[in-house]
């Protein structure tokens, strides 16, 4: 199947000459970032979502809902597919907010493009729900920087035993750098994630079975929704956090703030 680019290309608000360059890549991620939230409405109400393309366009281009990482970037590999670009899978190993000595497994989808003329690929990531989440591809190089505005990042590589480079993506928290995740350059295929999916959703112990995680990212703010804490983060940092009431109230907020909206008889947990 081939997406229907028209209709992905209304849903972010882009408009562009259709071809593989970086300035494209460019303004396609940052539209995506823009233009369709993060989260994890599915396995919250107990089922995996489906990675097929109809239903991924069905869904996060023609209805008023998002995704996570694996329904994002699967979808932004179609795109780019399209346009020319040449994309390899990749899988991360989320490390933002572990303990000391933890090892999470590689759950996290991400992508490794090359664009028209350029010998330096570019790492490219939609779908990660979080304030460091790039806006902007970087470019896949050791002390890479990027000043995607209002966020700052870049590539190191990272302490590693094993025969592949280790990669790290890190975040400018205001005066230190944060890691995100660490990948290699080991390329995934659509099996995989088909597993990496199932887990995520339906483990027990999954985090994003068990919590509404849905994010927002608009031009001069940050909006995320954990559970039913609702926090918004202004560009120059001001943070106003308050908790939802009632069911009533979590729908609306979805609707109304994040563009993400559920039959109103939807029960979601606390």
């Amino acid at each position: 199947m081939t997406l229907d680019l028209d209709a992905y290309f209304a849903r972010i608000g882009w408009s562009g000459e259709r071809r593989p360059t970086v300035e494209v890549l460019r303004s396609v991620h940052r539209a995506h970032m823009l233009g369709i939230p993060f989260e994890n409405l599915e396995p919250v109400l107990g089922s995996a979502p489906s990675l097929a393309l109809p239903d991924l366009e069905e869904k996060l281009v023609r209805s008023e809902r998002g995704g996570y990482c694996y329904e994002h970037n699967t979808l932004l590999t179609a795109v780019l597919t399209q346009l020319g670009f040449r994309v390899t899978l990749l899988t991360a190993r989320v490390v933002v907010g572990a303990a000391p000595g933890d090892i999470r497994p590689r759950t996290h989808m991400l992508m490794q493009v090359h664009a028209e003329g350029e010998s330096t690929p570019w790492l490219a990531d939609v779908g990660f729900g979080s304030q460091g989440a790039l806006l902007e591809p970087i470019p896949l190089a050791v002390d890479a920087e990027l000043l995607d505005t209002p966020r700052r990042h870049r590539l190191v590589h990272a302490p590693h035993d094993g025969p592949l480079e280790m990669w790290e993506l890190q975040t400018d928290k205001g005066g230190y750098w944060e890691p995100q995740y660490e990948f290699t350059l080991e390329p995934f295929e659509a099996p995989d994630y088909e597993v990496i999916n199932w887990h995520i959703a339906t483990h027990p112990r999954s985090p994003f079975r068990r919590t509404v995680h849905v994010q927002r990212t608009l031009p001069g703010l940050h909006r995320a929704l954990s559970g039913r804490t609702l926090v918004e983060t202004a560009d120059d940092g001001t943070v106003v956090e308050r908790e939802l009431g009632g069911r009533a109230e979590v729908l609306r907020v979805l609707a109304e703030d994040f563009g993400v909206r559920l039959p109103e008889d939807t029960v979601l947990p606390d």
